[in-house]
């Protein structure tokens, strides 16, 4: 009886916080999907904001894609042999680095941006390109990708993976590219689709490095917030989510696959 009674107690309140989380997630895509918000369902259901939104702000949703591909690929590049590098060190340094990794995301977002700002403000050109922007996405999730990977390889057994392959003859490059990347290629998915949604979340530091150019998706967000109607950034959000949720689901079942692996 008492098992019975914890069990509903705990679903319960399981259930009001799932409620106290998704109906104003809920409440705000169907603000953008009705003809006018203060009148409820009863004034109908609309596409109208969804195309408004996609004619004023389509150019921060395709920056916002790109700079997320952009950020995969150069994480990818610098993250991949940077975890290598750390499992493969033996020295002292090699940990307090690998704690230095996580600076970035102890930081506030405004202060990395302000850093980036004092440091390389004055390029005029590199200040109003997206490429300003991209540097400081970077920053942010490459200890997102070291982690996941280097988390991976340390349970991978890569040594003896690779001293069996270099007692074969196999070279350093044969070794990197076939043992240890395909040993840790859950890592890599993990890590890629977490700095894919961190990319296109991302705010603060964006808010503070962007220009009227150069706009992306949550700071075109917060802008149709600002200056729109509701029912525009309602849209905006509905927009945002079906961009997001996806990939979040994809972390769940990348995270899933690499327990399993482990």
């Amino acid at each position: 009886m008492k098992s019975r009674l914890r069990f509903t107690l705990q679903l319960s309140f399981t259930l009001l916080v799932c409620l106290f989380m998704i109906v104003p997630v809920a409440m705000s895509v169907m603000a953008g999907l009705t003809e006018n918000y203060f009148v409820g369902l009863e004034s109908g259901l609309t596409l109208r904001w969804v195309n408004e939104v996609w004619q004023l702000y389509a150019d921060t949703i395709w920056l916002s894609i790109k700079l997320a591909l952009a950020c995969l690929l150069i994480t990818i590049l610098i993250g991949v042999p940077a975890a290598y590098g750390l499992l493969r060190s033996r020295r002292r340094w090699a940990n307090a680095l690998e704690e230095l990794l996580l600076l970035p995301v102890a930081v506030p977002g405004l202060a990395t941006a302000l850093a980036l700002l004092l440091a390389y403000g004055s390029y005029r050109e590199f200040r109003g390109s997206w490429l300003f922007i991209l540097v400081g996405h970077v920053l942010f999730t490459l200890p997102f990708m070291v982690r996941a990977v280097l988390s991976v390889m340390q349970t991978a057994k890569l040594p003896q993976l690779e001293e069996a392959a270099a007692s074969l003859g196999a070279s350093f490059r044969q070794r990197f590219f076939g043992v240890v990347i395909p040993n840790c290629m859950s890592g890599i998915l993990a890590g890629a689709l977490m700095v894919v949604t961190l990319s296109i979340g991302e705010f603060n530091i964006t808010w503070m490095l962007h220009t009227p150019l150069t706009k992306t998706l949550p700071v075109g967000l917060a802008d149709s917030y600002a200056s729109m109607r509701l029912e525009i950034g309602s849209a905006y959000t509905l927009i945002f989510l079906v961009m997001v949720v996806p990939l979040l689901v994809a972390i769940q079942w990348a995270g899933r696959l690499t327990e399993q692996r482990r």
